[in-house]
């Protein structure tokens, strides 16, 4: 049942004509504690329509920073479950560097955990959320022109590698 609601799911995101909205589900899955990377997403659809670009990375950094924002809120919903880890010294760390450490929102495996203690913590949400989308947005934008200067001979030879 699940396996066949996953299949559906990502036949649906996979439909063309629906290419930014996919791009801001599975950038804002990905932002969640769920491993799941936008990236790919991301440079899918700018390269198959290279004139989404900048809509394509301002849906991304809204899905993603929306997604942050859940971690932030789950994170202030969550105290009882990190009151042992709070002596911890990613605590003090975001203790005593505040909302600045959310531009580091964007790292991969401890970018998503960083919004979820910065919400802990109760960092201040509005200069945490901008700090979190300054940080997501220049990673789309890394990587996705990084990925643009790969040439296309490269892309059809690793996906017939993966056929």
């Amino acid at each position: 049942m699940i396996e066949s609601a996953i299949a559906w799911l990502l036949q649906l995101i996979a439909a063309p004509e629906v290419g930014l909205t996919s791009v801001f589900l599975i950038s804002f899955i990905s932002a969640t504690l769920l491993p799941l990377g936008s990236e790919p997403a991301v440079f899918a659809v700018i390269k198959a329509n290279p004139a989404l670009f900048w809509a394509a990375i301002g849906v991304a950094t809204l899905g993603n920073t929306l997604g942050g924002i859940v971690d932030y809120w789950l994170g202030y919903r969550a105290k009882q479950a990190f009151a042992k880890e709070r002596d911890t010294r990613w605590f003090r760390w975001l203790a005593r560097y505040g909302a600045k450490t959310m531009l580091l929102a964007w790292l991969p495996l401890v970018g998503d955990p960083l919004c979820t203690l910065a919400g802990w913590l109760k960092l201040p949400f509005w200069p945490s959320v901008a700090y979190m989308a300054v940080g997501k947005c220049a990673r789309y934008l890394t990587m996705t022109t990084l990925l643009l200067y790969v040439p296309d001979g490269v892309w059809h030879r690793i996906g017939q590698m993966l056929a």
